[in-house]
């Protein structure tokens, strides 16, 4: 697992790329993208309750975190967005804190009776950021779902926009 957590879930669908938006029926672009942040969302859920905390994965005790897990489809029809969102249950939108882990220390700020001597700023945040993590980050398991059921995903949009398609 790397130190800093990436955003790399993203995938293109090839050979539609010639065709405008208007040539398909957008109903039948939604329920394909719609069937496909299922399969997504699906997935990175039963990853969280099956790893138990393993493969970097965070612990599943409340299932606040399975539970929240949702697809958006735009309202174009031609992208899906399935992310863990807040619910009225969670205090914070403690995913991110999951994701991007929070280190030990007080973040270093301005000093309250003057200036800081030169190099007393670098040095303190250099001393925070050899710290330890107070929670570490966690693997990214949207983007662990997604490869996993990329062909899957792939298959369903393909026929989607096959289907969609005005002759």
């Amino acid at each position: 697992m790397s130190e800093l957590p990436t955003l790399a879930a993203y995938m293109h669908i090839d050979g539609w790329e010639t065709f405008e938006r208007e040539v398909f029926n957008k109903r039948k672009v939604r329920a394909g993208f719609r069937r496909a942040g299922q399969i997504v969302a699906a997935e990175a859920e039963m990853a969280i309750r099956l790893a138990r905390g393993s493969n970097g994965y965070p612990v599943n005790r409340s299932g606040r975190l399975v539970k929240s897990i949702r697809y958006k489809v735009s309202r174009p029809g031609f992208l899906v967005k399935i992310a863990p969102t807040r619910t009225s249950d969670m205090p914070e939108y403690y995913p991110a804190y999951l994701h991007y882990g929070v280190r030990k220390g007080a973040r270093v700020r301005g000093k309250a009776n003057g200036r800081r001597r030169r190099g007393e700023r670098q040095a303190a945040i250099a001393a925070r950021n050899s710290g330890d993590w107070r929670i570490k980050p966690r693997a990214n398991y949207m983007v662990n779902a997604l490869e996993d059921s990329a062909p899957r995903v792939r298959t369903v949009l393909q026929k989607a926009f096959g289907s969609a398609l005005f002759s």
